[in-house]
């Protein structure tokens, strides 16, 4: 028999063709399975760890920015915290005789607060129809034009903003704030008479609640688009309207959304200086009347218009006030992150 002839295949015990051996090979092993293929090291391993260590810096930096702040404003007020009233009003011709660094600081702290609360209330309603319009009602084109005209807002300067709400908004206004004080006098805030020209916290508080309405709606609008689909089509499927959606299924999905664009709407305003020193006629009051000039001042109002001439002491006196504005905002901003923590928590 030649080497040429192919021999036939080998018989079993039975007579049948026996088991072929497997192949001998890298991918083969003893019992005939093919061996598990190892997984290359990853090559961008060095990368990420950059980008760790890169966020994880970023992180820090952001906290010893805030707490060298902090310690910036405590030692650069240390010497009025200390320092005896006598003492500051005689170095600061615009500080009280009479009061004490507490009492000085009590109508500022009132002063911005209530301006920043008819900020809020005014512009939070707003800002949240015409998101609701934005997502949910208007056309896709006509949205993204207002969306674009919303964003554009928060653009403008704020002393762009003071020169209108003196130059436009004070004389348009004016009619509309004597009407309320002749009207509604009877109610506290309306007491009068109406302060002519209006430079008042009213007036204040409208140029603040457009201020602020770019911040609250843009926010406000991503929140609204993150409803998930399936919720609002269930709602449709069962029947509702397109408002009993929007009132079962969007707004409590973006209760804590809402609520935290509000909070920095809030600390925007509490923070502004120019539009405030532009518009508003200063005093040093614990009052509530919205249409009289010589009423209320804000901290950081003050702080813009006492600086310039103010002495070293005067100018520890004035970091003690920018204290307290730097402790309020850092409230706001926890009592912000506790509301979404807690919406965040109970959506779950």
């Amino acid at each position: 028999m030649t080497s040429s002839q192919t021999h036939p295949p080998r018989q079993g015990g039975n007579g049948t063709p026996a088991a072929s051996t497997p192949a001998a090979g890298p991918a083969a092993t003893t019992t005939g399975r093919p061996a598990r293929r190892r997984t290359p090291r990853s090559t961008d391993r060095g990368a990420s760890r950059v980008f760790r260590w890169t966020a994880t810096a970023a992180a820090v930096l952001i906290l010893v920015v805030l707490f060298a702040v902090a310690v910036f404003l405590l030692l650069r007020a240390w010497p009025a915290l200390q320092a005896d009233p006598s003492e500051l009003a005689a170095h600061a011709a615009w500080f009280p005789a009479d009061t004490s660094l507490l009492g000085f600081v009590g109508p500022l702290v009132f002063g911005t607060l209530l301006v920043s609360a008819l900020a809020l209330a005014m512009a939070a309603p707003v800002a949240i129809g015409i998101a609701l319009f934005i997502s949910h009602y208007a056309p896709r084109r006509l949205a993204n034009a207002l969306g674009y005209a919303v964003d554009l807002l928060a653009a403008i300067p704020s002393v762009v903003y003071g020169l209108w709400g003196v130059v436009v908004l004070a004389p348009w206004l004016a009619p509309a704030w004597t009407w309320l004080s002749d009207t509604f006098s009877w109610i506290p805030f309306f007491a009068g008479p109406a302060s002519q020209p209006p430079r008042v916290v009213l007036t204040v508080a409208v140029v603040l609640a457009v201020m602020i309405l770019p911040i609250i709606t843009a926010v406000t609008r991503e929140v609204f688009l993150q409803t998930p689909r399936l919720h609002e089509e269930a709602a449709l499927a069962l029947g509702a309207t397109r408002w009993e959606m929007v009132r079962t299924a969007v707004l409590p999905f973006a209760r804590s959304g809402i609520a935290s664009a509000s909070m920095l709407g809030l600390g925007r305003a509490l923070g502004e200086t120019m539009a405030v020193l532009m518009i508003l006629s200063p005093g040093m009051l614990y009052s509530f009347k919205l249409l009289v000039a010589g009423q209320q001042q804000t901290i950081a109002a003050n702080i813009a218009a006492q600086f310039p001439e103010a002495n070293p002491l005067g100018v520890s006196t004035l970091i003690a006030t920018g204290l307290a504005l730097f402790v309020i905002t850092l409230a706001v901003n926890m009592t912000a992150r506790a509301i979404v923590a807690r919406g965040t928590t109970r959506g779950r």
